[in-house]
């Protein structure tokens, strides 16, 4: 296997040019790759990202050779101007905020929406230029930066096996949709097998903005776009446990320090970049309520309150830094004395090893962020404490809060909700800290970083075979020379085709997929060829199909088998329905139009459906759900049943549907051929003799021997054919 990561930044800091410095970039999204590469043994892999702004181009060549050799990086140099429009402007002031749920702090606009798009491509050029993509290559793409890259790097590579997992949280479909170009980025992660998430949350709320902006639908979070099987699952990520969970004389030297020079006060520990996610102000505010509210705390508890600087150009950023700095001198000011300092402010990155130190240090861990996509911190704290001490103070609004529910989960907008946890985290007895923190940390050893990654590669693996096993079903250009082959040396010749979503594409309306002239010369053609029957099964009222294709020599079959109409022949019923019963069913689905907008009742001989295309599909898969229920409760015990088709509700006589037609019609017959896309063909392909030609059009489960990817590709091989 190769592995590609591409992610915004590679995972090293430059230093210095001359001579070249590399430093480990900090961050969760570099510590997790890093690590599951090195757990999975994964030897051939390369890392494409972003060099850094303070790389000059002229040196870019220097430092490149320099990382493809010695780093397996591939570093991609962005211009001043175009980065500080795609990374300070869409990137963290439209899609970040957006993403957490701010919309109020994003704004939009096209220039830097522009820059995003042109950095995409970058990324995209240098795996083109720089990548052998085969078949055991693996395209792992990450985060919110990238979201256009799948789809450009699926145009070219149409058979590759592609990831993308976001680290940030997917926000729900009506903040998403106030993003302009919401159809794009969706489009844009379309491209990929799998898109992985944090929580099951963020995935729900990308298979609803998919429903609500592309109307896509999913079952159990698959779906099939421009005819592909695409899966959207959850996989939180984890952690490398024995990198925090290290025996290391070092780190326990630091412990002792840190206890030392605070002479053995209760800690209280608080890391963070500087995000005004993460909710920093609050605790300042939940912490001083405490000192307020609790006299004996005063002189024996110390808040170490460490930021590490975060996109320091931002004025907004530079604000809130200003904001906290003169809340922590407030504190200071008021509580303090020459003894005792209550908060310790430290504004840098500490090295993993004086993290850990300070994870084992404190008494009390506060991760509060208003927002957060999973939130590693709090991992890393619970696998630390070898000792089975200390409390872990959590937001509910953290993606870790999933997983880690033997925190102290809170709402990080309640100061006193938060000033509480923290009283009741110094509080707590040592063996209920020990209890909650193995139960803990058995969690996270079971789903460690690698077991994420497994999991991850896993699915791309799987969804790519799926693909695979629907390209052996699909009708090349060499099956279908065989079948025509077939077709001219047959004696009696069958063809039942489906029109809806086969021989034309779905409308929004009924009356609105009107046939082409091509379709209607196709069927002419070949139901004017000699010893040949062509049948249109359709769903359809009889009056349609009697108005587009009553003059062509072929056989109509209407309401899915319910009436038939031979050439130059009236039209025969198959079927009979309870008109006392039909009227009931009409009215539930008279009233269900009232409840869901968009939605409409058709009337035909021997059935009803209810259409809802056009309805809102989130509203729409409830009311839906309550129809079918009511309606089945109703028919019970009748001669009728429900189909469920596509976007469409319909109850029909159970005694008729496309396959028994279609066995009727198929004695005798040398050669049988069937096309249709919906659940309702599936009854043909079912009931045919096994020999018969089936094909699906669309991708997707189905009994069908073969599978076409459009109509457009049905239409070409029925004219091949028409002219054999």
């Amino acid at each position: 296997m190769k592995l590609v990561i591409i992610a915004n930044r590679i995972p090293l800091t430059i230093r210095g040019t001359d001579p070249l410095i590399f430093v480990r970039s900090p961050g969760g999204l570099v510590s997790g790759i890093d690590a599951f590469i090195k757990k999975a043994n994964i030897s051939d892999w390369v890392w494409i990202g972003w060099v850094g702004s303070r790389v000059k181009k002229r040196d870019l060549e220097k430092i490149r050779s320099t990382l493809i050799q010695e780093s397996n990086c591939i570093p991609i140099y962005i211009p001043e101007k175009l980065l500080d429009k795609f990374y300070n402007g869409f990137s963290n002031k439209t899609l970040w905020p957006l993403f957490h749920n701010m919309p109020d702090l994003a704004t939009y606009k096209q220039d830097e929406w522009q820059s995003y798009q042109e950095v995409n491509k970058l990324f995209f050029r240098a795996l083109i230029d720089n990548v052998e993509v085969d078949k055991d290559t693996y395209i792992w793409i990450h985060d919110y930066h990238l979201m256009l890259l799948p789809s450009m790097v699926r145009e070219f590579y149409p058979d590759a096996k592609i990831g993308f997992f976001l680290h940030i949280p997917f926000p729900p479909p009506e903040t998403f949709a106030q993003l302009p170009w919401k159809r794009e980025t969706l489009e844009g992660l379309l491209g990929a097998d799998v898109i992985g998430f944090h929580t099951y949350e963020y995935t729900t709320n990308f298979l609803r903005s998919l429903s609500r902006v592309l109307g896509i639908e999913h079952s159990m979070g698959e779906l099939v776009y421009n005819s592909r099987i695409i899966k959207a699952d959850t996989f939180p990520m984890g952690i490398d446990v024995d990198k925090f969970n290290v025996k290391d004389d070092e780190i326990e030297e630091q412990v002792l320090s840190i206890k030392q020079v605070l002479h053995y006060k209760k800690i209280i520990f608080s890391v963070d970049r500087l995000d005004y996610t993460k909710g920093i102000y609050n605790r300042l505010l939940a912490y001083e309520d405490l000192l307020k509210r609790r006299e004996d705390f005063r002189n024996n508890v110390v808040l170490i309150l460490n930021i590490v600087p975060s996109r320091e150009g931002v004025e907004h950023y530079q604000r809130m830094k200003r904001q906290i700095e003169e809340k922590i001198a407030e504190i200071n000011g008021y509580f303090g004395s020459v003894e005792w300092v209550p908060i310790l402010y430290h504004y840098k990155s500490l090295p993993v090893n004086e993290l850990i130190a300070h994870y084992r240090a404190c008494d009390v861990i506060l991760i509060t962020p208003i927002k957060d996509g999973m939130n590693l911190v709090a991992k890393e704290f619970v696998a630390s404490r070898q000792d089975l001490k200390g409390v872990l103070i959590l937001s509910e609004f953290a993606g870790a809060a999933k997983e880690l529910g033997e925190a102290l989960i809170v709402n990080p907008n309640s100061i006193e909700e938060l000033s509480k946890a923290i009283e009741a985290a110094l509080d707590m007895p040592e063996d209920e800290q020990s209890f909650r923190l193995k139960a803990m940390q058995e969690r996270l050893r079971r789903y460690d970083i690698l077991r994420w990654g497994n999991d991850f590669i896993s699915s791309v693996k799987e969804i790519s075979s799926k693909r695979e096993i629907l390209k052996t079903k699909e009708l090349t250009e060499r099956l279908i020379r065989k079948l025509k082959d077939m077709f001219n040396s047959a004696r009696k010749r069958l063809i039942l085709l489906d029109y809806d979503g086969t021989l034309i594409p779905i409308a929004r309306r009924p009356d609105m997929a009107i046939p082409t002239e091509e379709i209607r010369y196709i069927l002419y053609n070949l139901g004017s060829m000699e010893n040949t029957k062509v049948v249109l099964i359709s769903g359809r009222k009889k009056e349609w199909l009697e108005r587009w294709f009553g003059n062509l020599p072929i056989t109509l079959v209407a309401e899915h088998g319910c009436l038939i109409k031979s050439p130059g022949e009236s039209w025969e019923a198959k079927c009979y329905i309870n008109q006392e019963i039909r009227e009931k069913v009409k009215n539930i689905m008279e009233s269900y139009v009232d409840k869901l907008p968009q939605a409409f009742v058709e009337e035909k001989d021997f059935t009803l459906a209810f259409h809802y295309r056009n309805a809102d599909q989130e509203m729409a898969s409830l009311r839906v759900a309550e129809l079918v229920d009511e309606i089945s409760s109703l028919i019970a015990n009748t001669e009728l049943n429900i189909l469920m088709g596509n976007k469409v509700v319909e109850i029909r006589p159970a005694s008729v549907n496309k396959g028994t037609i279609a066995v009727s019609l198929s004695q005798d017959c040398d050669f049988i051929l069937a096309m249709g896309d919906d659940t309702t063909d599936e009854d043909m392909f079912k009931s045919l003799p096994q020999k018969s030609i089936t094909i699906k059009v669309g991708t997707g489960p189905s009994f069908a021997r073969y599978y076409l990817p459009s109509q457009r590709s049905a239409l070409d091989f029925l004219s091949k054919l028409s002219k054999s």
